[in-house]
């Protein structure tokens, strides 16, 4: 008798829903990085993998035609408390940090404590459009925070 392979969950599935290539222009509000503030262009291209229970994704964010800043994300679910949990590695660190979350309805809010940062919160919140709206905030203490981007993304595949 065959054993049954494990199924993804009902958790697993709606992260399915940031599949796709996702394209937005970005503000970038000031901050010690950009002092001014600015625009950029930001792409997300993600994809569902391991059968239906991650989803990888590939960030390039461009000024002017010239890549910035660059990462990679692998979204999964943590079975022991249906945490959305995000490994992130960037251009900037070049190494893991692990994002924790869930979701409210459309909403999917993820924050992780970083040395260099304090804590920061993404948000990913899907509109009745089906456009993606995206912001970074953080925060030296958990209760006071900056926004760092925001942007709306529209999926193109």
């Amino acid at each position: 008798m065959e054993a049954e392979m494990p199924k993804p969950s009902a958790e697993h599935e709606k992260l399915a829903r940031l599949a796709g290539v996702w394209k937005g222009t970005e503000n970038m509000h000031p901050s010690e990085w950009c002092p001014e503030g600015s625009t950029a262009d930001g792409v997300n291209t993600s994809r569902v993998a391991l059968g239906g229970f991650c989803v990888v994704n590939d960030y390039e964010q461009t000024v002017g035609g010239k890549t910035m800043f660059s990462g990679h994300g692998i979204y999964t679910v943590d079975p022991q408390n249906n945490d959305v949990v995000m490994h992130w590695f960037d251009s900037m660190a070049g190494q893991r940090e692990e994002f924790r979350g869930k979701w409210e309805g459309d909403i999917l809010t993820l924050t992780s404590k970083n040395p260099m940062m304090g804590t920061m919160r993404m948000t990913y919140a899907f509109q009745a459009d089906g456009s993606l709206a995206s912001a970074m905030d953080c925060s030296q203490d958990g209760q006071d925070w900056k926004r760092m981007f925001d942007c709306i993304y529209r999926r193109e595949s």
